[in-house]
């Protein structure tokens, strides 16, 4: 093919398909805007076989815009819920702000969501979880102290807070969890 000959403009079935794709994308899970342009870029190569790089971006850049208009694409709304979430499962800010960026989040929508994550809370879930420090259900020694710490520290932990966590007793850390629930 010759550049006059490569089409630019999507054609009307390619953008019916992409209208329909990202509807059954989003039914059934929450997704950012660049999960949902490459999702879609991705599918439309395997559907389309002669398919140019523009109409791909136009069809990606169509099903995005559905999607907003919509109402259906909010990567603020994905950040916060993700993070709430992330929290709840003893997840570290550092480590939600890493997933988040992978997703294609935007830092300043990631650093809002995350305004309200405690990471001292989530330490506490993640110590219950893995049965360390005030959870820990085997005697302490040197292996076992720095196992701990480490994985806290692996996690996104600062090691303030890590330490905190595993210097408390049960009815402290119980009391964190309680706390973060509210």
């Amino acid at each position: 093919m010759t550049d006059e000959t490569v089409p630019s403009l999507p054609t009307s079935r390619m953008l019916s398909w992409a209208r329909n794709s990202a509807i059954y994308r989003l039914e059934r899970r929450m997704m950012t805007e660049r999960q949902l342009f490459d999702a879609i870029t991705r599918k439309a190569k395997e559907k389309f076989e002669d398919i140019s790089a523009a109409q791909l971006k136009a069809v990606a850049d169509f099903a995005v815009k559905f999607a907003y208009d919509n109402k259906v694409l909010d990567d603020r709304a994905y950040a916060e819920i993700s993070t709430r979430s992330a929290v709840r499962g003893g997840k570290s800010k550092r480590a939600i702000a890493q997933k988040l960026a992978a997703k294609g989040v935007s830092s300043d929508k990631v650093e809002v969501a995350l305004e309200e994550a405690d990471d001292l809370y989530a330490a506490a879930i993640f110590a219950r979880k893995r049965a360390f420090g005030p959870f820990r259900r085997v005697e302490l020694d040197e292996k076992r102290k720095a196992k701990e710490l480490s994985a806290f520290a692996r996690n996104g932990f600062s090691f303030d807070i890590g330490r905190k966590v595993f210097d408390m007793n049960v009815e402290d850390a119980e009391e964190v969890i309680l706390a973060g629930r509210r």
